[in-house]
């Protein structure tokens, strides 16, 4: 058993390609009487390297797309719950520190921003199906680390580009990231960063040997569907994008099923896995127990201003490297690929900046960090204004180097147990920020200027 890997009992005994022939013919002949739990039998097959030909697994899995039981959430529930189960374990005591913490970039001070809000301290997730056809800017990307500069413990699971040009796992490693850390190494990160990102195909081995056999298909298969929803930290509070309206439904019910605390699936009108910047994106909001269907607007929830897609388009992972820093730089300086002055029918940087402020005040909101989107909105800017998105983002670059063994020039903590110097501004703001509310209630918060 690989280190990390899940110490759930797997009786594997009796899972061969005989006992999958069963379960192939009852899908393709009866398929109206093919449940969730004989889903969830053909799928310990598939994680098994010899649990079935790739014949066998091929057929499955188009016979299942054909059926149309993709787009069932118990089906999808019972898929994605055995998956979870063969990946490789991720414990919060690996995430928060552990007994075998090494040295660290630097030491992020919880104790101000865990007060904001509704007091969650654990962890959030914002993934997106892909497939929409719209490849703009990795805005999931950015908006989880503009949300990490408050304090928001994102732990986000995502891989490279499959259907774009630029996939987070792209951009990630195009701003000098290393994704190929062990698994005993996440003890390192979340107490040096709010942000941490778990490379799928390192966590999932049991789908190794299923990959070229969906390469080899050429369609989307319930494997495109699973994607998002098997992160092995398993968050409770989650933003979840899909590319048509009819999958809204589906994962808003898999999340309930798969017990998810608190989530926000959405999907742009134009059938984008992003809350647009363009006009209205419909919404499930899964709170309490309960889900909750709408629709949210830029101007009217958000108070930003509204911007076509082809404004907020994405390049290669080098090119969105340089906005993702110009972004957390604070800079009103667009990178040369951007258009200047901003127009609609080219990428622009604050198309980009709005459009990156709109996903992470949602995000912050479903984390409970904020009140309302207008709250988001304004604790996404004063995250980019102080530096916290930054902060963030370079201890978690710094930590990934260390842990690939890499020299990393190591920032010193202060006495008194306090932050690093490069994070100290973010306590002084949240500091600022409390002072500020418990004075003036209500004042409202100025706009980030871009120097």
């Amino acid at each position: 058993m690989m280190p990390g890997t899940s110490t759930d009992a797997q009786d594997t005994s009796g899972l061969t390609p005989d006992s999958f022939k069963d379960i192939l013919k009852k899908l393709v002949q009866t398929p109206n009487e093919f449940t969730p739990e004989d889903c969830a039998l053909a799928f310990k097959h598939l994680c098994l390297k010899d649990g079935a030909s790739e014949a066998q697994a091929g057929a499955f899995l188009t016979a299942l797309t054909l059926s149309g039981m993709e787009s069932s959430p118990e089906v999808v529930a019972a898929c994605a719950a055995v998956l979870r189960d063969h990946a490789i374990k991720v414990t919060s005591e690996q995430l928060n520190g552990g007994s075998s913490s090494t040295a660290k970039t630097g030491h992020w001070d919880y104790s101000d921003s865990d007060k904001e809000g509704d007091n969650y301290t654990g962890y959030c997730d914002i993934v997106g199906t892909g497939g929409d056809g719209w490849d703009t800017f990795n805005v999931s990307t950015t908006a989880a680390v503009v949300a990490a500069g408050a304090g928001v413990r994102m732990t986000k699971h995502g891989s490279k580009a499959a259907t774009s040009t630029s996939g987070s796992a792209d951009l990630l490693l195009s701003l000098d990231c290393r994704l190929s850390f062990p698994p005993s190494a996440l003890s390192t990160f979340l107490p040096s960063s709010p942000f941490l990102f778990l490379f799928a195909p390192h966590y999932h081995p049991a789908l190794a040997h299923i990959a070229p056999i969906r390469r080899q298909l050429n369609f989307r298969t319930i494997f495109n569907i699973l994607g998002p929803l098997i992160n092995p930290v398993r968050p409770a509070r989650m933003m979840l994008g899909v590319a048509r309206k009819d999958l809204g439904d589906t994962f808003a019910r898999v999340l309930q099923l798969l017990n998810v605390e608190r989530a926000l699936v959405v999907c742009g009108k134009e059938n984008l896995d992003e809350i647009s910047p363009a006009g209205e994106t419909w919404t499930w909001l899964l709170e309490n127990g309960e889900i909750t269907k709408g629709s949210i607007h830029p101007t009217e929830d958000f108070g930003l201003a509204i911007h076509p897609l082809s404004s907020v388009r994405g390049a290669t992972p080098d090119l969105n490297a340089l906005t993702f820093q110009t972004i957390l730089a604070n800079s009103a300086t667009p990178p040369a690929h951007l258009s200047s002055p901003p127009s609609d029918d080219s990428p622009s940087l604050q198309s980009i900046l709005d459009y990156v402020l709109l996903n992470a005040a949602a995000l912050l909101f479903v984390s409970g960090r904020a009140s309302s989107y207008k709250d988001g909105v304004k604790i996404a800017r004063e995250s980019i204004a102080s530096g916290g998105a930054r902060a963030a983002f370079e201890a978690f670059r710094d930590t990934s180097r260390l842990a690939m063994g890499e020299y990393v020039d190591v920032k010193t903590v202060e006495d008194d147990g306090g932050v690093a110097a490069k994070n100290g501004f973010v306590k002084a703001w949240l500091k600022a920020r409390k002072e500020r509310d418990e004075s003036t209630p209500g004042t409202p918060v100025p706009e980030l200027t871009l120097t």
